[in-house]
This record gives structure tokens, C-alpha cells and sequence, in this order.
């Protein structure tokens, strides 16, 4: 890891792929909206086969469009097998479309049953799962290619480029050892050969050689009935001469037999060398290439370990975003509550200090009428 760019790094590294901006968060809700209907629109032919059992989850509104759409399935297949009205294909076609949406829109407003779902019907594989896979990896493709810059997709090319050129070169110096290894086979084989014909030749030559002695002797000994006695010496001494040539020449014989062997341990040796040199280097490559691949079933590991514990947080997701909605909604229900029993009380407030206000002022102008008239009626006596 130590030497992997860090662009490169966060390609692989599937926990740093986030979204980083509005834009992208949006295409990738897209594409997951997209996703769950196609998964949805895979169980709909297994739901429908087995309605009744699965009833009582869907509830009436669905069950009922669901029904619908298994009448407008059939309807199509009657006007496949019978073809001619061009115009009531459409129309039908266009219902069963209408059809398919207003399922997926229910569907898609309840994601608990949805899930439900998921996990309990049992599909077979088909050519919708191909088609499913591929898309999900076209999304995880698009988020990584929206969250990968320009300079972290050069250094992710120039990484993939460096390895190959490590591979290339690898792989000519492994050539370049078999065929240094064929040169020195070749030159052992070759060496062998003419040793082997040098060897063929002098044993050619001690044949002939003991053939000429053989002829040779017959001759003196022809030649030599009335003079024997007296060659007698010379012969002992020429045949004591001729067994001294043979011995010799098996000397040099068992000599040459052991430098070519002797010749021959030495390239053994190098053959035996070279080997373990190639070896060396064929094992060094499998060990590489075992990290490396170990390293990719590790990261890949941690990407299915990743991807599952997201879609376990987005199926809790669900569920506390459907809990909080509805406490959203207590809450604004009773803040209403709150804002009408406050207004109210404004009002019975204002309405009580206005009574108080007139009837200070009623007291006020009652004193003020009876000082009036007492004023009145002790002006009269004076």
C-alpha cells in the first residue's frame, strides 16, 4: 500500500467513494430509485403467481393492481397469439405501462413491505438478475467515475501502466533466462557430440589398429615358420612393444573418458545452476503475485462486508425515516395545538382587560355623578 498513489488508493478503497456534492447525490438516488424498481419490477410475476398467499401484506389497493395488471398481461398475450388490431395492442400496451407504474408507485411508498418482500419471495435466476448485476455495477462504475478527479484518474492509468511495465519487463527477463538456458543446453549438446565422435573415432582407430596387429602377426608368423627360433626375440620384443602401444593408448583412453566426464559434471553443474536461477525468479513471481492477490481478495472482502452493512443502515434508514416522519407530524400537530390555545388565551386576555378597562371607567364615571349631585343639592340649601 505504501507504494499506491493515494488516487489510486481511493478507487479501490471502496469506504472513501462518498458523495461529495448535490449533483451527485441526486444522479446516484436516480440510479438507486432505478435499481429498486427494476428489483420490484422481478417480483411482480412471483407475486402475482401466488397472490393469495401474500394478500393479506399487500393489502387491498394493491392486490387489486395487481390483479388489474395480470388481466392486462393476459389480454397481451391473447392479442400476441392472435395478431391484427395494431391500434388495440397500443391502447393495451399503454394501460399495461399506466399499469406497471401505478404499482411501482405504491411499492415505492412503502419500502418496509418492499423489503418484506425482497426476502421472502424466492425468485430463479433469469436474465433480469444479468441485467440487475449490470446495472448495479454501471452505478458503482458512474460513482466512481463522479468522485474520481482528473489528476487521481492519471495516477490511477499511470499506476495500472507502471505494473505492466513491471509484468513486461518480468516477463523478458524470463525469456531472456529460458533462452540463455537453450544457448547452454545447446552448447552442452553440441560439446557431447564431439566428444562422443572423438570417442567413436579412437575406438575405430583400436580396432584397426588391433586388426593391423592381428594381420601383422599372421604375416611374420607365416613368413617366420623356418625362422622362428631365431625371430623368436624379436618377435617377443615387437609384441612386448605392440601390448605397451595398446596399453597406452587405453591410458589415454580412460584418460579422455574421464575429462569428458569431468567436462560434463561442469555443465551439469551450470544446467543445474541456471535451473535454480530460473526457478528462483519463476518462484519470486508467484509470490508476488500471490500478494497481489491476496491484497485484491482482502479489499474485495471489505467491499462485501461494506456493501452489506450499507444495505442493512438503509433498511434501518427506512425505518427511522418512516418513525420520524410521523413524530414530524405529532410534533406539527401539537405546536398547532399549542399556537391555537395561545391565540386563544390572547384573546380571552385582551377581551378581559377591555371589560376591566370599561368598568373602571363605569366606577370612575358612577362616584363622579353621585359628587356631582351632592355638589348640586347643598348649593340649593345654602
Amino acid at each position: 500500500k505504501a507504494g499506491i498513489p493515494l488516487g489510486v488508493m481511493k478507487v479501490l478503497d471502496p469506504r472513501q467513494l462518498k458523495p461529495d456534492t448535490t449533483e451527485t447525490e441526486r444522479i446516484l438516488t436516480v440510479l438507486d430509485e432505478t435499481i429498486v424498481k427494476l428489483e420490484i419490477t422481478r417480483l411482480i410475476p412471483r407475486i402475482i403467481g401466488s397472490l393469495e398467499r401474500y394478500a393479506r401484506m399487500l393489502g387491498p389497493e394493491i392486490t387489486s393492481s395487481l390483479l388489474e395488471h395480470q388481466k392486462l398481461a393476459e389480454e397481451i398475450q391473447h392479442l400476441l397469439a392472435s395478431p391484427g388490431d395494431e391500434e388495440s395492442m397500443r391502447a393495451v400496451e399503454q394501460r399495461l405501462k399506466c399499469s406497471l407504474r401505478n404499482i411501482l408507485r405504491l411499492f415505492l411508498a412503502n419500502p418496509l413491505l418492499y423489503h418484506g418482500l425482497k426476502y421472502k419471495v424466492r425468485v430463479r435466476e433469469s436474465p433480469a438478475d444479468v441485467f440487475i448485476k449490470a446495472f448495479v455495477e454501471f452505478r458503482d462504475f458512474t460513482l466512481e467515475k463522479l468522485l474520481t478527479s482528473p489528476d487521481e484518474e492519471k495516477e490511477k492509468i499511470q499506476f495500472m501502466k507502471d505494473i505492466s511495465l513491471r509484468v513486461e519487463k518480468n516477463t523478458e527477463t524470463i525469456s531472456a533466462l529460458q533462452e540463455e538456458l537453450a544457448a547452454v543446453i545447446q552448447a552442452r549438446d553440441e560439446e557431447l557430440i564431439r566428444k562422443d565422435e572423438t570417442i567413436e573415432n579412437l575406438k575405430t582407430s583400436m580396432e584397426d589398429l588391433a586388426k593391423d596387429y592381428k594381420a601383422e602377426l599372421q604375416h611374420i608368423t607365416e613368413e617366420g615358420e623356418n625362422q622362428q627360433k631365431e625371430d623368436e626375440k624379436a618377435s617377443k620384443d615387437r609384441c612386448a612393444r605392440m601390448k605397451q602401444d595398446v596399453h597406452l593408448l587405453g591410458i589415454r583412453f580412460s584418460a579422455l573418458v574421464v575429462e569428458h566426464r569431468a567436462s560434463e559434471l561442469v555443465l551439469r553443474k551450470e544446467k543445474c545452476k541456471a535451473e535454480r536461477e530460473i526457478q528462483k525468479w519463476v518462484q519470486k513471481y508467484d509470490i508476488d503475485m500471490e500478494e497481489k492477490q491476496a491484497t485484491y481478495e482482502e479489499l474485495q472482502a471489505v467491499y462485501d462486508e461494506e456493501k452489506e452493512q450499507l444495505s442493512l443502515l438503509m433498511e434501518k434508514h427506512a425505518l427511522l425515516l418512516q418513525e420520524y416522519t410521523e413524530i414530524e407530524e405529532e410534533r406539527r400537530r401539537l405546536k398547532e395545538k399549542e399556537e391555537e390555545a395561545a391565540r386563544e388565551e390572547a384573546r380571552r386576555n385582551d377581551a378581559a382587560t377591555r371589560i376591566q378597562a370599561f368598568w373602571r371607567g363605569y366606577l370612575v364615571r358612577s362616584v363622579y355623578k353621585s359628587k356631582l349631585k351632592k355638589g348640586k343639592g347643598k348649593g340649593k340649601g345654602k
